[in-house]
């Protein structure tokens, strides 16, 4: 493994630790499911060095937030409003939520409510105001990033001069 490949391991290693300590943090996590999901990959071939990662996919919308049909923000464009109204993974995502966190809801008089009318509550308003952005993964991101290519360029000094020394080694012994 050469040097760069291990500076770009540490590199995902450092996010993926990170995003995860977040999650936690932030309670944005009940099930375990998301971070256990996060994961990256460093490849090296010939001539080329490839790195990604990837998770459940509900984390990116976790991470960059969602606009709602009335207000809140995204910072890549996603938005709720674009259909007929609130359904599908969002309501089973939330059935699910409200499942493991042991909600009950209470309406205004202080009585409880069916755990299917606390659901759809929860789904209106986040349909309505959206999903804040977390930057859980984004930040730890950016932070890595900025180091890296002064780390990079140390590393891939090294590679360059051990393949320098290899190369003189064997083409001294060759005479």
């Amino acid at each position: 493994m050469t040097e760069t490949q291990k500076a770009l391991i540490k590199f995902r290693d450092t996010i993926i630790n990170e995003a995860k300590a977040n999650l936690k943090s932030m309670g944005k996590d009940s099930t375990g499911k998301l971070s256990q999901s996060i994961k990256g990959q460093v490849k090296e071939m010939p001539n080329s060095i490839s790195m990604y990662f990837q998770m459940e996919a509900y984390g990116y919308f976790q991470d960059r937030g969602v606009k709602g049909v009335k207000s809140g923000r995204s910072e890549s464009g996603f938005r709720f409003g674009t259909g007929s109204g609130p359904k599908g993974g969002l309501t089973s995502g939330i059935e699910k939520w409200v499942r493991i966190k042991g909600i009950k809801g209470r309406d205004k008089k202080g009585k409880f409510i069916t755990q299917k009318s606390l659901v759809n509550a929860i789904v209106r308003s986040i349909w309505n105001k959206g999903i804040k952005p977390s930057l859980f993964f984004t930040k730890p991101f950016e932070k890595a990033f900025k180091k890296l290519p002064d780390t990079l360029i140390t590393k891939y000094g090294l590679d360059a001069e051990q393949l320098f020394d290899s190369i003189m080694k064997e083409t001294l012994t060759k005479k």
